[in-house]
């Protein structure tokens, strides 16, 4: 599913039109949205029965350059990462 067939989605199953639809999930879901910035304030974001949006810290690490085999440095960076909850396993798995 792609962002034109979430807001068709969200539009039929809301009675609200696309453009109030597609204004929604842009003010969730884009790199200025409501989850991005809490994560960038170093919060997360529960949505209980569905899932929680957190950042985890990676260390810095040696790597190789795929192309000449030269050992190189990778930095120190923030992931955002997604961990779903038990009711969306629960709904993937078609569990009651």
């Amino acid at each position: 599913m792609n962002k034109s067939e979430l807001v068709d989605a969200l539009a039929s199953k809301t009675k609200m039109s696309k453009a109030d639809s597609g204004r929604c999930i842009d003010a969730l879901f884009t790199p200025v949205g409501v989850i991005a910035g809490e994560l960038k304030k170093g919060g997360n974001v529960q949505i209980t029965g569905f899932g929680n949006f957190e950042t985890r810290k990676r260390g810095a690490r040696k790597g190789r350059n795929p192309r000449t085999g030269k050992e190189i440095t990778i930095k120190a960076s923030t992931a955002a990462v997604f961990r779903a909850g038990k009711g969306l396993k629960d709904a993937v798995n078609k569990r009651k």
